[in-house]
């Protein structure tokens, strides 16, 4: 068993406002407590590569794409929505981490027992069809969920997210489509402002409210997640990677802390043993307390490691 992260430092090349949450430091902080924690001599690292955008036009509008590119500015920034900036080096850092999910893919699907981690940023779960918004360009998750059934012939793919914040894009992406079961958790009247009424058969999305401790949350996603799953039988499990519910991160008021990752992590790793050869791809969505973000990170991939990594 091993884990491959897979990154590219034209991650980083995304920075529109040192003010922003969505900053290169993020990646730096995970690097950074991967280092220390010593898990860098466990991991594969493999330098990802940029994607074409072919696979993204599978999951998104072409008019909605090709759009992005023909209003990158040349300088400064511009704003997609209010809290989506765009400079001319954001398309370079969004199509890598696309890229870097392909990858990923691809590594899993053709080794046996294999996992992968993208650090990688932008983040993508709340950018629908045809609409960035929430800090996201391209859906990463979506577009590697659908990139997988069309080259491995997949017919059930798990998408698991656990971001507080609602995984909006991905659900408006796979609403219709029941090869892909969608597990979601997030926080109640908070970004961006969802409910549950569009659950159904392979949509099953848990709002819990401001303030919900590591055991409801765990209590809540146990019952009603991974008796889904199981029953499911997933031939790829796919993780939208959001830490932004720690309790020292100030987007929510979540209060769960590095062990509910390790923990939940670990329950989807026993899931992917059963049904599909270990086979996880993560990707990172949200965390913005660098602090909180790199040691959640870390408890992450030690749950993907097993249970004696923690």
């Amino acid at each position: 068993m091993s884990i491959t992260l897979f990154t590219h430092k034209d991650c980083a090349l995304h920075n529109p406002d040192p003010h922003h949450p969505e900053s290169p430091a993020r990646i730096d902080a995970i690097n950074d407590q991967i280092i220390r924690s010593g898990l860098d001599f466990v991991l594969v690292r493999e330098q990802a590569t940029a994607s074409d955008l072919a696979p993204i036009y599978r999951v998104h509008d072409k008019d909605y794409v090709d759009g992005l590119f023909e209003k990158a500015p040349t300088e400064g920034h511009i704003w997609l929505d209010p809290d989506t900036p765009m400079t001319p080096e954001t398309l370079a850092s969004a199509l890598m981490a696309v890229g870097a999910n392909i990858n990923a893919v691809d590594h899993v699907m053709q080794h046996t027992n294999q996992q992968a981690f993208c650090a990688v940023r932008p983040p993508g779960h709340h950018a629908t069809r045809n609409q960035a918004m929430g800090f996201c360009i391209f859906n990463n998750i979506a577009i590697a969920a659908q990139y997988a059934m069309d080259k491995y012939d997949l017919e059930r793919v798990a998408i698991v997210d656990f971001d507080v914040h609602h995984g909006n894009g991905t659900e408006d992406i796979f609403e219709a489509d029941p090869r892909v079961l969608f597990c979601s958790s997030f926080q109640q009247q908070l970004y961006p402002f969802v409910d549950e009424n569009h659950n159904n058969e392979h949509i099953l999305s848990i709002g819990l409210p401001p303030g919900c401790k590591n055991y409801e949350w765990r209590e809540a996603v146990y019952e009603k997640w991974f008796p889904k799953i199981d029953a499911f039988k997933p031939q790829l499990i796919l993780i939208s990677a959001g830490f932004d519910g720690h309790v020292e991160d100030e987007m929510s008021q979540f209060l769960l802390k590095e062990e509910d990752y390790f923990w939940v992590t670990e329950q989807i790793k026993r899931l992917a043993d059963k049904h599909c050869n270990g086979r996880i791809v993560s990707t990172l969505e949200g965390g913005y307390d660098l602090s909180a973000l790199g040691r959640s990170v870390v408890a992450h991939l030690k749950g993907m490691l097993g249970s004696d990594a923690y």
